[in-house]
């Protein structure tokens, strides 16, 4: 079997049955050659992720009417999305281990009766504290949706053509699902109320728990026996005061005593959490896999595309919103052309890492991301919408093509027995940086706003310099991991004997 890392190279090509790759990969429906079964489990676990992915962002837009509803003042509002923020980012290493010894199909199904119901709760909100409450719940069911359905997916379809399809309708109706949760939130919370974007994750929930049970074949890992329970607790633990810490940084600084003790915590967590899993029997990350190039730098990839592009999203809002007074409708509605450039990105991501090897897809995918990223920050409010509907939108397509490259990349050239914690990564790293990228860009832009408040400067014109500043960040981010990305990768796998 050979590595699809680097299949430019005509031997490597040749070796993995290339021409036969390229010839499905060219077909233009997606899901040729699938079965009518697979292709419902295809449907099913995409349908799972999707929700997951509206969930995220589809409360950005409503906050404030959330706010004025249920008299949450604004140093409180970043509460929505944190309560949902820190279990999902948080538990993911251990829902998707809990999966591999359980059974995956059993923790998905939890997750989702969990996050159905959790939708429900958020629905019916009368005060913060049910609201906050069903947030978290739905953050709880996420991360054990989330890797479990990328474990199953991965398991479900051969590494090859099939897995790299299968991938990148996955990633592409991750990140529609994500700009769509941006176009819904503003519709339908100025059409109705925001209570009915909870509404639509409970239709959502309903749909893919009617399926799931007879669809979906168990899936585990026969030789896991116990959980590593220090193991778990500690890398949960950092990663819940390292979201808190930069969620909370986001909106008053860095300098708060909390924001302090939360990130030294995270990181000496991590630390510890290193020590122990080299020492455990049987680790919940098993560092064997950790310096596997692949793994490691598909990781890092994905990561920071998926970070540094939602905070593109999420400044962009702002800028459309309160610089140039758009209203939530419209906003949707812009970001809806970054998600069609997207989901174009998605289809034409397999041939391309068909053609050229998951190696130059994601680097590439990186460098067109970040190249596209960097002219956003000359944005004004004469050229704003401009450039966020033509530049941001390609941006958006290479970013999609990363998105597909890194889960190619970091799950290649693993048993079936190790998919559970090789997707576990790749979920963690995908939800890490969707969690961290906001609040971290969104840090940039509000010292440099906050100090060119201070000198004088209107908010208006400071809010636009802070964003142009995060914008600016966040492009020369992704150009200076495009740059490790192929530098990391760059030593061909060799084929592995079966």
């Amino acid at each position: 079997m050979t590595d699809v890392l680097d299949r430019s190279e005509p031997e490597a090509f040749a070796g993995s049955g290339g021409a036969a790759a390229t010839a499905n990969i060219e077909n233009l429906n997606p899901t040729s050659g699938l079965t009518t079964r697979a292709k419902l489990v295809l449907f099913l676990l995409c349908a799972a992720n999707f929700m997951v992915a509206v969930d995220f962002s589809i409360l950005n837009i409503a906050v404030p009417s959330i706010g004025k509803d249920l008299h949450i003042t604004d140093a409180n509002l970043q509460w929505i999305a944190t309560a949902f923020a820190l279990p999902s980012g948080g538990l993911l290493l251990l829902s998707g281990r809990i999966g591999d010894l359980a059974g995956r199909k059993k923790v998905f199904i939890t997750g989702t009766v969990l996050f159905t119901g959790a939708s429900l709760i958020a629905t019916v909100a009368w005060v913060p504290a049910v609201l906050l409450a069903g947030r978290a719940l739905q953050g709880i069911g996420a991360a054990m949706i989330v890797p479990t359905g990328m474990a199953l997916l991965t398991t479900s379809f051969p590494e090859g053509p099939q897995r790299e399809r299968a991938l990148g309708i996955n990633g592409t109706l991750m990140t529609v699902g994500f700009t769509a949760g941006m176009v819904l939130g503003g519709v339908l919370t100025q059409a109705l109320s925001w209570r009915s974007t909870m509404v639509l994750n409970t239709v959502m929930g309903a749909i893919v728990l009617f399926g799931a049970p007879r669809l979906l074949t168990e899936s585990r890992n026969p030789h896991a026996s116990k959980l590593d329970i220090p193991g778990a607790a500690t890398v949960t633990t950092a990663l819940l005061a390292l979201i808190y810490a930069l969620s909370t940084a986001a909106q008053v600084g860095f300098g708060r005593p909390d924001v302090v003790v939360g990130m030294v915590a995270g990181v000496a967590l991590l630390v510890a959490f290193g020590v122990i899993e080299s020492r455990a029997a049987e680790p919940l990350v098993s560092l064997r896999i950790l310096r596997r190039r692949n793994v490691a730098i598909g990781n890092l990839g994905g990561l920071v595309t998926f970070a540094c592009m939602s905070a593109v999203v999420f400044l962009g809002t702002l800028f459309l919103q309160q610089v140039n007074g758009m209203s939530p409708t419209l906003t949707g509605l812009v970001f809806a052309v970054m998600g069609i450039a997207a989901a174009f990105g998605g289809m034409v991501a397999p041939r391309l890492i068909g053609r050229f090897g998951a190696r130059a897809t994601l680097a590439g995918g990186l460098l067109f991301q970040g190249a596209l990223i960097v002219p956003l920050a000359l944005i004004t409010p004469g050229n704003g919408t401009i450039l966020l509907v033509t530049i941001g939108a390609v941006a958006a397509f290479g970013h999609l093509a990363a998105i597909v490259a890194y889960g190619v990349t970091a799950t290649s050239g693993l048993e079936d027995t190790e998919q559970g914690l090789a997707t576990g990564l790749v979920t963690t790293s995908q939800q890490v940086g969707l969690t961290l990228g906001i609040p971290l860009l969104s840090a940039v832009a509000s010292a440099r706003s906050d100090s060119l408040k201070s000198a004088g400067h209107t908010a208006k014109d400071a809010l636009t310099s802070g964003i142009q500043l995060g914008m600016g960040t966040d492009g020369v981010v992704v150009l200076v991991v495009a740059v490790l990305v192929w530098f990391g990768l760059r030593t061909r796998t060799r084929a592995v004997q079966r």
